[in-house]
């Protein structure tokens, strides 16, 4: 039988983490790197600040282009050796109230068709092209996991009370994360035999500043009764990175301080 700290290590796995210079995705990172995993984290803005470690390595991709995604990916692969986990973060989902979610937050009706194509593209296209790219190196080894992240409003409607007048909770999120969750199970059904994993880590809302109006509004719909902290997701990241869940494949993992569950 082998021991807690053998069946959860991740030490040495290389990890690829996309939408890697947002609040999460440098989380999983450096909670990643902590444990002994080599990480690269793919995103689209210039120069984010990394988290510290010896084996973080930012790459600046358009995780849409294809291309850009499959070059990237043959880069992490040959200069770690291997890629043991993909971390399928990215999306767009700015914070309530902030001057970039002014156009997310419109009226489904006059939702505009540029935008729902944009997030559609991050959230969907850019999970598909990932993991494309990672799956001959994962077959090669025999064995990898891909985590796909999803949303509470990948398993229920948008709760747009919490957000106040005349504001709505982007159709394109919704859209994107209700999808990905059947997205995991095609992966996984299609990869039977392979030894690569595919599951949904499902997360609630994390607290980052958002109005007292918002939080205590959110925090009534959760069991918990809080919002979550940044580092509430890392044990699921971490079950889900590891042999602890190699029995697991096609999975929803939820996280949401039970928001879900009543």
């Amino acid at each position: 039988m082998k021991a807690p700290e053998e069946i959860f290590s991740v030490r040495d796995k290389a990890v690829i983490i996309t939408g890697g210079a947002g609040m999460l995705g440098r989380e999983y990172a450096a909670f990643l790197l902590a444990a002994g995993a080599r990480v690269a984290l793919f995103d689209i803005v210039q120069d984010p600040k990394l988290p510290e470690g010896t084996f973080a390595r930012y790459m600046k991709v358009d995780i849409t282009d294809r291309d850009a995604v499959f070059a990237a990916v043959a880069d992490v692969a040959k200069e770690y050796g291997r890629v043991d986990v993909l971390i399928n973060n990215a999306a767009m989902n700015p914070v309530p109230g902030s001057p970039e979610s002014k156009d997310q937050f419109s009226p489904y009706e006059d939702y505009p068709k540029e935008l729902w194509e944009k997030e559609l593209s991050a959230g969907l296209s850019g999970a598909l092209f990932c993991t494309q790219a990672v799956i001959p190196a994962m077959k090669r080894q025999g064995s990898g996991s891909i985590i796909n992240i999803s949303s509470t409003y990948g398993n229920v409607g948008p709760d747009n009370r919490i957000y106040g007048s005349g504001k709505y909770k982007s159709i394109g999120y919704a859209a994107t994360k209700g999808a990905v969750l059947n997205f995991t199970r095609a992966w996984a059904s299609y990869l039977r035999g392979t030894g690569i994993r595919v599951n949904t880590l499902t997360p609630g809302g994390v607290f980052a500043g958002q109005s007292t109006e918002f939080v205590k509004a959110y925090e009534e719909k959760t069991i918990l009764g809080r919002m979550a902290d940044k580092t509430d997701y890392n044990g699921a990241i971490l079950f889900l990175a590891s042999d602890a869940s190699r029995y697991m494949t096609g999975a929803n993992l939820v996280v949401d301080g039970g928001w879900t569950a009543w």
